[in-house]
């Protein structure tokens, strides 16, 4: 470590922030974490890839986690009435964890920041207000901030770190440079019952009328998520609970989901997503998680993004914050936010379903069976997480997804 990083403050105690105080506290640092007096019950990001359970691992809380979560085996694609692929964990080859879980968020981050607290970080139970400092490009805690911290830094800290999710705090502060993805929906998404599943414990998700779906089963509850064009939301009603209550009512694709779904808690509205900022570092401040980029909610890779990112960025600062190492921790988020929008702008195309599609029908060839035996230990791992910052296994898909397809037409799959 550094003598120049004696003192790192951390704005936001979501997941990302509570790991990176762990992995700082765990190596002997004493982060100083600022978090909100109370965290929201519905956070998206419900359901968790198999590549998050390591880090579950790592933090000490899988048992904890499992105690009051969903087992999760695998997910289940619903494109059409007869046409539903289903992916099982277990039947992944090379697989490191064949299993995940489907979380109450409030509790999954709850579990996360009481390991931070108990690892050594000093918690603060207020938000922390920012400031440019004057005639640079770095951030400073506001007095009042420094104030509430009660001596916890001599004078400002060494290093700032944003993880204040998609509040984006230091984004806003500098202004900096976003890249958008390809689309600009919207997702509402509530808790409900009486909803079915075709298969249990599994994520699964529906090609709509109008964009998407997700239903995640959580314990006494199904979590329902809609994600369409925003302008084609607009049009089932005025408030959040009327566009996606009347939503559920007109598609044909939810109406085989079982008897009519009764909504048990308000909806929530996400809009902000698919953005990614170009600089993650500066002098004296980083980005993690949600605030450095989300890309989407098909798929479930923000959790992973998140404690990963967090792992990267603890070792970034403990092997000495040079400019250097902190450019290395801010690539390597680049390469694993972007490997998961390739993999989502073939969700959104059409192409990977088509591929899967093109899978099944090569399996009954001879030639199909040998090629399996290798994309089956690639592919389906970079949507387990286990291959996402693995060049050769994204690659082999992206190619597969433009010249594997066989005679499959992506544009019937593709989401609207």
């Amino acid at each position: 470590m550094s003598r120049a990083i004696r003192s790192i403050a951390i704005i936001g105690g979501g997941p990302a922030g509570s790991a990176l105080a762990f992995y700082l506290s765990r190596a002997g640092l004493q982060p100083v974490l600022f978090d909100r007096p109370a965290r929201p019950p519905l956070v998206v990001g419900e359901s968790l890839v198999p590549a998050t359970i390591p880090f579950l691992q790592d933090l000490g809380i899988e048992d904890e986690v499992r105690a009051y979560s969903t087992f999760k085996p695998g997910a289940t694609f619903v494109l059409g009435p007869d046409d539903v692929m289903q992916f099982e964990f277990a039947e992944v080859r090379g697989a490191k964890t064949p299993y995940s879980y489907n979380v109450p968020r409030d509790l999954l981050d709850a579990s996360i920041a009481r390991v931070a607290e108990k690892s050594g970080a000093t918690v603060i139970r207020e938000v922390a207000s920012l400031e440019r400092m004057p005639g640079s490009h770095r951030a400073m805690l506001a007095s009042e901030t420094l104030e509430r911290a009660q001596g916890c830094f001599d004078g400002q800290p060494d290093l700032i770190v944003d993880a204040s999710g998609r509040s984006r705090a230091f984004g806003r502060l500098f202004d900096l440079p976003c890249k958008a993805g390809s689309r600009s929906d919207t997702a509402l998404f509530a808790h409900c019952e009486g909803i079915g599943l075709l298969n249990d414990g599994h994520v699964h998700t529906d090609l709509l009328e109008h964009g998407w779906s997700w239903r995640i089963p959580l314990p006494g509850r199904m979590s329902v998520g809609l994600v369409m064009d925003s302008e084609v939301i607009r049009g089932f009603g005025d408030s959040l609970e009327e566009q996606f209550d009347n939503y559920l009512k007109h598609d044909p694709a939810i109406a085989r989901w079982g008897d009519a779904p009764t909504r048990l808690t308000r909806v929530l509205k996400y809009s902000n997503y698919q953005q990614v900022f170009q600089q993650g570092v500066g002098e004296g401040w980083a980005l993690v998680g949600d605030a450095f980029g989300f890309v989407d909610p098909v798929f479930s890779s923000g959790m992973l993004l998140a404690f990963d990112g967090a792992r990267e960025l603890s070792r970034a600062i403990l092997a000495g914050a040079s400019e250097h190492r902190m450019k290395r921790y801010e690539k390597h988020v680049w390469n694993h936010i972007r490997a998961w929008q390739r993999t989502i702008d073939r969700f959104y195309d059409g192409r990977l379903f088509s591929l899967f599609r093109a899978g099944e029908e090569a399996r009954e060839t001879r030639f199909g069976k040998l090629l399996e035996l290798h994309f089956g230990r690639h592919l389906p791992r970079v949507f387990t997480g286990e291959a996402t910052t693995r060049r050769y296994s994204v690659g082999l898909m992206q190619f597969m997804c433009r010249h594997g397809l066989l005679d499959n037409d992506p544009a019937e799959l593709a989401i609207r």
